[in-house]
């Protein structure tokens, strides 16, 4: 009972309480919501930001965080060089080169396996049906009961195994260039994508700067109309530039999009886009002259290197179906038990001792070649084909290599002496616009002159940053003949 009127004196204080507290609230609620209609405009964007990020948060909730991804869910920053790392990871072209490398490093060891002895321990045994004497039915058979129990050491000698040997060395140095190519051609892919992401974000803060001042320069127009002192067709032209700066705001954030879906597909295996990329063009790195490039491209090209080690492959083939025309020799060692009984000892009853059973034997083979019908000739004609058409190869290469060393010479050459005139050029666009608008509002410029200012920046920074990344794809082309120097 008395639990049960403190409990009704306490619950009719908490009510009288809540009485006041709501009669406050109400006074607050006008207040209240002026105040919350007021910050509806201004919160809308936050909210909508907070939303996704929920959706994101609460779509990847029990799993676990991606090695693509970062663990609190930032974007991940990378350079050119962990763009190359995540490249060589992912890109199946690169993986194939170093599959096929992986295969010819096997068939080197293989081949090399051939021309060593191998040994091997044989077990067999043979029964034959009896006829009531000790020798069996079959006369082939050396008893009723034989038991097989000897290691064999084998060895076959040829010149088609040794020339076989060669060839598989041959083909692995192939392969190792073939990797080096796909590995310089997947860096000239990277640096394309990479800083063609690069510029694409460039051009985007280059469209939304040109953008505003186009905005700006059509409050300036209007400003002036109002004052009587332009006519209403430079405000018309102000309007259709600031249009015409929104349109390419809109074509640079399509293309900036479109940069960077491709630069995912090469870095990512779970298609990840939210990551970004380190802009190093400022500082161009710089070139050396040609003959230390040439001295680079003769030593240290890949393209070369096949050719080369794909004639010696030819070679050792021509070499390998000429032993098909000579003699080879085969070599067997055993040492074991082949006997009655599977036993070291056994008693012989013909002649009343015990015998040792365990033992060894020779063999030795020279099988020489005499007629098959044209198939070993015909394999040497193959191989001499293959040999010549090798040879016309390597030619070419050399050649090509030429010819296109002082191609992606004077391209980087050019790109990188344009660098500085295309700096120059975009200083003196941003000035001229500056100088052109001050002039238009002292009343000694036309709105066509502000217009052609506008553009002619606008293409000059798009210029200079297309003339920076030029440069550093045009060097890492001329890499994939030189190497890295």
């Amino acid at each position: 009972m008395f639990i049960s009127r403190a409990f009704r004196s306490s619950r009719s204080q908490s009510l009288s309480q809540r009485g006041k507290v709501l009669r406050v609230l109400k006074s607050l609620a006008g207040l209240g919501v002026l105040w919350a209609a007021s910050l509806v405009a201004a919160q809308t964007p936050s909210a909508q930001q907070s939303f996704n990020l929920q959706l994101s948060v609460s779509s990847s909730s029990g799993q676990k965080p991606s090695a693509d991804k970062s663990a609190n869910g930032a974007p991940v920053t990378m350079t050119l060089q962990d763009a190359l790392k995540r490249a060589r990871t992912n890109s199946p072209q690169f993986q194939a080169a170093l599959t096929e490398l992986g295969l010819a490093q096997q068939d080197r060891v293989q081949s090399r396996a051939a021309l060593l002895p191998s040994v091997n321990y044989n077990n067999e045994f043979i029964y034959t049906q009896g006829n009531g004497t000790a020798s069996g039915r079959f006369i082939a058979n050396n008893g009723i009961h034989e038991y097989i129990s000897q290691a064999n050491v084998h060895e076959a000698l040829s010149l088609a195994s040794v020339a076989d040997y060669r060839r598989t060395v041959a083909a692995e140095a192939a392969a190792r260039a073939r990797s080096e190519i796909a590995a310089r051609g997947l860096v000239v892919t990277v640096v394309k994508s990479y800083y063609g992401l690069v510029i694409a974000q460039r051009k985007y803060a280059t469209a939304q700067r040109a953008a505003s001042e186009a905005e700006q320069f059509l409050n300036i127009s209007k400003k002036l109309e109002q004052g009587g002192e332009v006519a209403h067709s430079d405000v018309i032209k102000a309007q259709i530039q600031f249009q015409q700066q929104q349109r390419d705001l809109q074509e640079a954030q399509l293309a900036m999009d479109r940069s960077r879906v491709e630069l995912a597909v090469l870095l990512f295996s779970d298609f990840n886009q939210n990551f970004t990329v380190v802009d190093d063009l400022q500082t161009p790195e710089s070139l050396p002259s040609f003959p230390e490039v040439q001295a680079a491209a003769t030593r240290k090209n890949p393209e070369l290197r096949a050719a080369v080690a794909t004639l010696q492959e030819a070679k050792e083939a021509v070499a390998a179906a000429w032993g098909g025309l000579l003699p080879s020799v085969t070599a067997d060692y055993f040492y074991g038990i082949d006997a009655n009984r599977f036993a070291v000892h056994q008693f012989d009853p013909v002649t009343q001792q015990t015998v040792r059973n365990l033992g060894y034997s020779a063999t030795a083979t020279l099988q020489i070649p005499v007629w098959s019908w044209g198939a070993n000739r015909s394999k040497l004609r193959q191989a001499d084909l293959r040999r010549h058409q090798a040879r016309v190869e390597l030619s070419f290469a050399q050649r090509e290599l030429l010819s296109n060393l002082q191609s992606f010479y004077n391209e980087a050459q050019a790109a990188r002496s344009e660098l500085e005139s295309l700096g120059r050029s975009a200083e003196l666009a941003a000035e001229s616009l500056r100088l052109t608008t001050l002039r238009y509002q002292a009343g000694e410029a036309s709105v066509l002159e502000v217009v052609d200012a506008q553009n002619t920046l606008r293409q000059a920074r798009n210029a200079y940053d297309d003339g920076q990344a030029r440069f550093r794809v045009a060097l890492a082309t001329l890499q994939t003949l030189t190497g890295i120097f």
